[in-house]
């Protein structure tokens, strides 16, 4: 009775053994990198850009926290990213994508999805990204976008630059820093649409359409720091409907690029003494705003503009 106690305790020891074995053996070659893309940091980092893709590469492991498949041909997404559940960045930028993909991680931290052929964003497209920092929508054909009470709430930084939208979008997330709505079409600001906005630092409206905002339009922008708003057709003439907006941009104590009806190419800052001179143009700052706008094509230049911009 007792040699058979051994020979089972032995026969189990052999199978946790060769379990062990094999579980070791498939994570090592699950963890080995697509021979189409390059990693990093213990395959941990994902590179798979300008590689002509049409669908998912296969052999991702299910552990990657980065993924780069930016200037690709994807055009469906669609619950193919699901499974990487811990995915924190992810750059699908210039690929032929045609709406938000369904059905993304939860855990991403940074999402890049600028120059592909998106016309919406659908409520339900963002209503579960709880973790979400940065989200770059920027060079679509985007004339919409639906965001549902209380989500986002981690949301610090979003562009909207270089769309089709027409009027400054409603019920943006409440904890944004930094919004970027520059060249658009934009035409007008929805009384509350900016009231939620308490935490807004850097608020870019420049080459748009403008000729005037509303009264009150940027009273709750409590933390506003910058905000740009040259290159647009503003009727200097109209008095009576500019003149909320010109007042506004001489006591307000943000920094405020391309003055209106002014001389000025700063005002703004009320709080502090204008006893410094400025030795470059308007035409030359709007210039180096395009040509940043231009290259903004990444999650990281992205990121780079609002740490820059901080300094203000």
């Amino acid at each position: 009775m007792t040699r058979r106690r051994n020979t089972m305790k032995i026969q189990e020891c052999r199978v946790t053994s060769f379990l062990l074995l094999l579980w070791i053996m498939c994570s090592y070659v699950h963890a080995e990198c697509p021979t189409v893309c390059s990693c990093s940091d213990s395959h941990r980092t994902v590179d798979c850009s300008w590689r002509g893709f049409r669908h998912l590469p296969l052999g991702l492991q299910r552990n990657i926290q980065s993924l780069n498949l930016t200037h690709n041909r994807l055009s469906d997404l669609d619950h193919h990213l699901s499974s990487f559940t811990h995915l924190r960045i992810l750059d699908i930028s210039y690929n032929r994508l045609l709406h938000f993909p369904a059905s993304l991680p939860r855990a991403l931290w940074e999402i890049n999805i600028s120059g592909n052929r998106l016309r919406v964003l659908n409520k339900d497209d963002t209503a579960y990204q709880w973790n979400l920092r940065v989200l770059d929508l920027s060079v679509n054909k985007l004339e919409r976008v639906v965001f549902i009470n209380n989500t986002l709430p981690n949301l610090k930084a979003l562009n909207l630059s270089h769309n089709k939208f027409w009027t400054v979008p409603t019920n943006m997330p409440h904890n944004l820093e930094v919004v970027d709505l520059s060249h658009n079409t934009l035409v007008q600001i929805l009384p509350g649409s900016l009231m939620r906005l308490h935490k807004l630092a850097q608020f870019y409206l420049h080459a748009n359409r403008f000729t005037a905002v509303n009264e009150e339009a940027f009273e709750h922008l409590e933390s506003l720091k910058l905000i740009t708003l040259g290159d647009n057709p503003w009727a200097c003439e109209e008095t009576a409907n500019i003149s909320y907006l010109l007042l506004w941009t001489k006591q307000t104590p943000a920094r405020v690029l391309g003055c209106p009806c002014h001389t000025w190419y700063t005002c703004g800052e009320a709080h502090l003494t204008r006893t410094f001179t400025f030795t470059f143009t308007f035409s030359h700052l709007a210039d180096a705003f395009i040509q940043s706008d231009l290259q903004m094509r990444t999650r990281k230049q992205f990121t780079q503009l609002t740490a820059t911009m901080n300094k203000y």
